[in-house]
């Protein structure tokens, strides 16, 4: 049994790896990757694994250990702050969309209206697991866009128990005789929920301080574990949902000072957990019933798609965004999503779907998850607008300057601040319409544009510029970019924030003033730091900041004329060569 676990165990991880690779390679995230996984080495694919039900089971942890994190984020604050669109435009949204679908999936695929909401609300919802990753990475999930989107989304998360709830409500499966009757269920359900809270406040949260004291790291990880599990296992010795056991554990803790640090423990295992849970799903799945009907589920996956947009797009209207910005959260939101393919499962156990349909209509969610890196880049150029009276503004609307910095993040930001505090005038040129909106909001005045264009450059004053400064973290500028640019502006002096070495070496060829690697004097200023706090001479330190500096620039020349990273690595952790003089 053992041999078979780590057989098993082998092969799931070794192929979940393989096509999460290949999938992040071209942009599908990483959900359809463990889907594809799950049915190539499941038993409609290769056959390499089987009982994928059983490992169902055991993966639906990582549903539990996701929800215990949708908990963790509802701070008071926060929540009170975003209520209106939470549990106003959440509400309408998951409402709306669940009826229509379930209205087309009626009609579109024959089944009872009880079958159509089982599989109709699940759709409703939509794919946090790719819409927030992207939100967060590219720094517009603070702003009023993101935060929009993130409140639909947390209300969708919170929505999966009373879906759960209503599921189970509508179940056609033979009545478990141990199972209480539904008015001793409802006093079960709030006396556990009390009892949940008062154990947070009372229990786990002197254990946590405790914990702090000690100072272990590995306990918060347990007591982390310990609280969700502890909270499902609860909830399901009542009968209960255990995803609503894992939800309040995380609420209990929404407001204790240790939780992002629980949040940062127990997320790789809600990571992994999750990733079996949907090579699980991708096992389960029928893949005869999908080539059986190829017609149903392509016209179902284009349905839901402009059905939400269109919906969402209303709902974002009716709520006070502009036109633009709603339509682009209707493409963000438009497709299905992870949980669709917890409560399909829950529904064919409640016998409302046989496994036929729930194959389908997992098939249904995957395809429309996969048009979302399109829909994404779409999005994007819909979800910004200019506040009401005013339009974009382009470079050509700036003022002459003497300095013209592209990219004003934080790089940007600082470089901007010491020159205008010499009284130089700066014009700034960013090609994120979030970045413009979230710096309109403390009076700063950012052009949109593509600043390595050189029609552009001109028209924002570049030909009567002394400095054009580069800040962005562009990896790929190089040689092709700022060639032409310094043809064109001969009088301007050139900088280029770099990222590396690697770029360095691609700049080292042009005429540019000069090239600063990002990281590079902020991690020399931490060394400094670092010695005196262990008590560094100060004339030492001196010594072995100039050493370090010479070797690295030695280092530099040597790879800028050989092209080998590797050469010169003897100068790593040398002595400053004044130090071994006097040696």
């Amino acid at each position: 049994m053992s041999q078979t676990v780590l057989r098993e165990g082998v092969v799931m991880l070794g192929a979940g790896f393989m096509f999460v690779m290949l999938f992040r390679r071209f942009g599908l995230g990483a959900v359809l990757g463990y889907l594809v996984a799950g049915v190539v080495i499941g038993p409609h694919g290769l056959g390499i694994i089987g009982g994928a039900e059983n490992k169902l089971n055991v993966a639906e942890l990582g549903i539990a250990l996701l929800l215990f994190l949708v908990g963790l984020e509802l701070n008071p604050a926060r929540l009170w702050r975003l209520k209106r669109d939470i549990f106003g435009m959440g509400f309408v949204q998951v409402v709306a969309c669940g009826l229509a679908v379930a209205l087309i999936v009626r009609f579109a695929a024959g089944v009872s209206w009880g079958a159509a909401l089982a599989l109709g609300l699940p759709l409703a919802l939509s794919s946090t697991a790719q819409v927030l990753p992207s939100l967060k990475s590219s720094g517009r999930i603070n702003t009023p866009f993101g935060e929009r989107a993130f409140s639909v989304l947390l209300f969708q998360d919170l929505s999966i128990v009373p879906l759960i709830t209503i599921i189970a409500a509508m179940s056609r499966a033979p009545v478990d005789p141990s199972v209480p009757p539904g008015w001793l269920m409802a006093i079960y359900t709030v006396g556990a929920i009390a009892g949940l809270v008062a154990a947070g406040r009372y229990i786990i949260g002197p254990v946590l301080r405790l914990v702090g004291r000690v100072g272990e790291q590995e306990l918060f990880i347990v007591v982390g574990l310990f609280t969700v599990f502890a909270s499902a296992a609860v909830m399901e010795s009542l009968h209960l949902s255990t995803a609503l056991g894992a939800f309040i554990a995380g609420v209990m803790l929404a407001d204790s000072p240790y939780r992002h640090e629980i949040e940062a423990d127990i997320e790789p295992f809600r990571a992994i957990l999750l990733g079996l849970f949907f090579i699980a799903v991708g096992m389960v799945l029928d893949v005869n019933a999908v080539l059986d009907n190829p017609g149903l589920v392509i016209g179902m996956a284009l349905a839901l798609v402009a059905t939400k947009t269109a919906l969402i797009f209303g709902i974002g209207r009716l709520f006070g965004m502009e036109t633009r910005p709603a339509f682009g959260l209707g493409l963000l939101l438009s497709q299905g999503g992870e949980f669709g393919f917890v409560l399909f499962a829950q529904a064919q156990a409640a016998m409302l779907i046989e496994p036929r349909a729930a194959s389908i209509f997992g098939a249904v969610v995957t395809l429309s998850m996969a048009t979302t890196p399109f829909l994404l880049m779409i999005a994007r150029k819909f979800e910004y607008v200019a506040p009401k009276g005013a339009k974009p503004e382009g470079p050509a609307d700036a003022p002459d300057s003497s300095a013209i910095i592209i990219g004003y993040g934080r790089f940007g930001q600082t470089v901007s601040n010491m020159l205008k505090a010499q009284g130089v005038s700066v014009t700034l040129i960013d090609l994120k319409p979030s970045q413009i909106e979230r710096t309109a909001e403390f009076g700063t005045k950012v052009y949109y544009g593509d600043g390595r264009r050189i029609d552009l450059l001109r028209t924002a004053g570049a030909d009567q510029a002394r400095l054009i400064l580069f800040c962005t973290d562009d990896k790929d500028l190089g040689p092709k970019e700022l060639s032409p640019i310094l043809g064109a502006f001969p009088q301007a002096a050139v900088l280029v924030r770099a990222f590396d070495r690697r770029q360095m070496i691609t700049l080292s060829p042009l005429d540019i003033t000069i090239a600063i690697r990002e990281v590079y004097e902020s991690a020399i200023y931490m060394g400094i730091e670092a010695l005196k706090s262990l008590g560094v001479a100060g004339e030492r330190i001196q010594e072995i900041e100039h050493g370090y500096r010479e070797h690295d620039n030695a280092r530099l020349e040597a790879q800028t004329v050989t092209g080998d990273l590797h050469i010169r690595e003897d100068l790593f952790g040398r002595e400053p060569a004044i130090v071994r003089r006097e040696a």
